[in-house]
């Protein structure tokens, strides 16, 4: 790989020899209409949600199918910036009669680590789970943003043996359904959590000894070798677990904040539509990917909801990749890009 991006041309989803990738990056999660608070501006009413975020990042690497649900009380324009992206299908989109709109509403403090939720309303979500279209039930590459665990293995259950399947979690579901999420875990190829939520889950108080616990219940029950776990530490980047090592990504020195919301779900979906681009799932693979998500993540976190995600696609994307083009740079001889 050069220095110029071999890496990054099949990020984007171009192969090397030109062509568009025609493999397809299944999500599913939660549709949300927001309202975020920060010291330095406001926004009310904005879209929102785990798999709207993934959606938009991933969308840079692969084509997406997206899934999920919402109510009958959601603007018949409120997800355009999808519908609009012809790397997205929104054929999986459920508008449920009688049923109303996930609702979040967050308040950051100066220090953007610390953010309270002021009302959280389940709605829909608090339901019966989307149902996958026949036509997207092939998916190679799914990720199960974060929602109930009995929901996500739901979803699981109507696909046919996908190759490799990622799920995010939260403290909410480790606390009040731990056996839920344990058999989800036990069938799935990686997980991604935060720093507190891994020391929860394990009762380790020390990160490291926490993944590296958490790694060896990825995957038991498919008989193979443990799958493999990340966890976000936010500015301080993330940590990936996998053959029975433990790999440090920082994170990309954002110059500003403004709302980092939805940064966690942008690093997933730039990381797993990498994964899906480049076609292998390999340590090192996932440690280019996480790469990309490091710097998506950066920019999505710029501005409040989508709007450093989509406000201009096409300068979005030139913007990533002249920032992904100095990565081989930063991480010089760190052996993370195959590159010394």
């Amino acid at each position: 790989m050069d220095e110029s991006g071999t890496m990054c041309r099949a990020a984007f989803g171009v192969g090397l020899a030109g062509r568009e990738l025609d493999m397809s990056l299944l999500v599913t999660g939660s549709i949300g209409i927001d309202t975020v608070e920060a010291p330095w501006g406001k926004v009310v009413d904005a879209l929102g949600g785990s798999s709207v975020y993934f959606s938009c990042a991933a969308s840079f690497f692969a084509p997406v199918r997206f899934v999920g649900v919402v109510g009958e009380d959601c603007p018949a324009d409120f997800l355009k910036p999808l519908h609009d992206n012809p790397r997205i299908d929104m054929s999986g989109l459920e508008v449920r009669p009688g049923a109303k709109t996930f609702r979040w509403h967050g308040r950051y403090h100066e220090d953007v680590n610390l953010r309270d939720t002021v009302d959280v309303a389940l709605n829909v979500l608090g339901e019966r789970g989307p149902t996958i279209p026949a036509a997207f039930r092939d998916s190679e590459h799914v990720f199960l943003a974060n929602t109930h665990p009995g929901l996500q293995s739901g979803l699981l259950d109507q696909l046919d043996g996908p190759k490799l399947v990622v799920a995010d979690t939260m403290d909410l579901w480790i606390e009040g359904e731990r056996a839920l999420l344990d058999g989800l875990v036990s069938r799935i190829d990686g997980l991604m959590l935060n720093d507190s939520e891994a020391r929860l889950m394990t009762g380790e108080a020390n990160v490291v000894a926490a993944g590296s616990a958490i790694v060896e219940k990825v995957g038991a029950g498919k008989g193979g070798p443990p799958g493999f776990v990340i966890v976000k530490k936010g500015e301080h980047g993330s940590l990936l677990f996998a053959d029975g090592q433990v790999a440090a990504m920082p994170a990309w020195p954002a110059r500003k904040v403004v709302d980092p919301t939805g940064a966690g779900d942008s690093f997933a979906g730039a990381m797993m539509g990498q994964l899906t681009a480049c076609g292998e799932v390999t340590s090192a693979a996932i440690r280019r990917a996480m790469a990309c998500g490091t710097v998506v993540a950066s920019i999505a976190l710029e501005d409040f909801s989508l709007s450093r995600l989509h406000a201009d696609r096409i300068n979005t994307r030139a913007e990533v990749q002249e920032v992904l083009g100095h990565l081989p740079r930063l991480f010089r001889g760190s052996g993370l890009l195959g590159i010394e």
